[in-house]
């Protein structure tokens, strides 16, 4: 008999789902009508399936099947409309979940049909405004429509990378997300925001908690699930890696699958292992070798994502050095001024350090951007995933 950890139909795919139907003595369309009703409905108990005889929906209950969306434990709302999500599991582990309407920014020249929608907002005004710390204001309230949105998304309890400018870092690794509950993290913040793709405009990074070529073969699956359940084209996904090379290396033969960023962060060894011991193992010259024989689609832009560390990594000769790193690749960079935190050893450079290191990027013709900070009051932008709490809930 077909089973999966804790008994959950979310997280199996449409095959799985029709060798369960068949099992049961039930025709296999059975299982497409279970798959669309887990994925393109979200629907959250099996009593709902209206689809389903009633004979058979009793039937998987007994034997202990169940959706296994995720339960939302807590919402926390940022002044400029972006939603943190304490999600928990089966287990009772929790991991973050951000949507954030409009996004980041991160997608910007990276030659896919998302990253042309925004390429042409992003100026250096609206950069400047988005640096500064986050206050409400009418254009970016929480109740504003919105023309796109971006789900980031974990993909372990905790991170075993050790980045030291990480809050998630801080956690250690306790497991890996297995695909349904890659999967469910998006379908409970899309139930939560009334959200339909394809018929909406939603982006997935997969930069939450967690290195997603950790868990490779459970990330890959929610990227099928994804793109076949709930609608969501791979070229509206982004998986962000610290460097796992071998992975690389398969993610590049991978039939379907998301455009790749690496998360560079040194301009040399000393630098990158410094901030990402990562380094050690896998050093500048192979993750850059491995770089250079990534096949890229038609169009398609490798994305290295450089956080800046203020007088550590963000000096004009270390922007040089960027340069030739990258030299040969058909590349973009994302830079990330440092989202603060008291618990962590680094600090955020001012605003003319972030835009001069830009400025030798981009006259060496690299397509440089630099990612907005999204609800850094509510600890959710880029690196401050630790599963704070302490700040008043919104209530849902």
């Amino acid at each position: 008999m077909l089973s999966q950890p804790s008994n959950s139909l979310l997280g199996l795919s449409l095959q799985e789902l029709t060798d369960l139907a068949l099992e049961a003595g039930q025709p296999a369309y059975r299982g497409q009508q279970l798959f669309d009703a887990v994925y393109r409905q979200k629907i959250d108990r099996l009593d709902r399936v209206s689809t389903l005889p009633l004979e058979y929906r009793a039937r998987l209950a007994d034997e202990g099947w169940h959706v296994g969306l995720p339960k939302i434990s807590r919402k926390f709302v940022s002044s400029d409309g972006t939603v943190r999500y304490l999600v928990e599991l089966s287990d009772g582990e929790t991991v973050e979940t951000v949507w954030m309407p409009e996004g980041d920014g991160g997608e910007s020249g990276d030659g896919t049909d998302a990253g042309d929608e925004i390429e042409t907002e992003i100026d250096t005004e609206h950069v400047v405004a988005e640096l500064r710390p986050a206050t409400r204001s009418k254009a970016h309230s929480a109740s504003e429509t919105w023309r796109r949105s971006t789900i980031c998304v974990s993909s372990q309890v905790g991170c075993a990378v050790n980045c030291k400018f990480c809050f998630t870092a801080l956690l250690g690794v306790k497991r890996n997300l297995e695909a349904g509950e890659i999967v469910g993290q998006i379908a409970a913040v899309l139930r939560d925001q009334g959200v339909d793709p394809p018929l909406q405009r939603v982006n997935i990074v997969f930069m939450g908690m967690g290195e997603p070529f950790l868990n490779y073969d459970n990330f890959m699956k929610s990227v099928r699930l994804l793109v076949e359940g709930v609608g969501i084209p791979e070229s509206r996904m982004t998986v962000s890696t610290a460097g796992i090379v071998p992975r690389i290396h398969d993610f590049g033969q991978e039939s379907l699958r998301p455009k790749l960023a690496i998360s560079l962060n040194g301009s040399n060894d000393a630098l990158r292992s410094e901030a990402m011991p990562l380094n050690r193992k896998w050093n500048l010259a192979d993750l850059m070798k491995a770089a250079r024989e990534f096949p890229l689609r038609a169009r398609e832009r490798l994305t290295f994502e450089y956080v800046l560390l203020a007088d550590v990594n963000d000096a004009p000769e270390q922007a040089r050095e960027v340069v030739e790193l990258v030299r040969g690749i058909r590349a973009k960079i994302n830079l990330i001024a440092l989202n603060p935190g008291t618990e962590l050893p680094y600090r955020t450079p001012n605003q003319e350090r972030v835009f001069q290191f830009q400025r030798i990027l981009v006259e060496a013709g690299i397509p440089t951007f630099i990612r907005r900070p999204r609800g850094r009051d509510i600890f959710a932008a880029c690196g401050q995933l630790k599963r704070t709490v302490e700040i008043a809930p919104v209530a849902t």
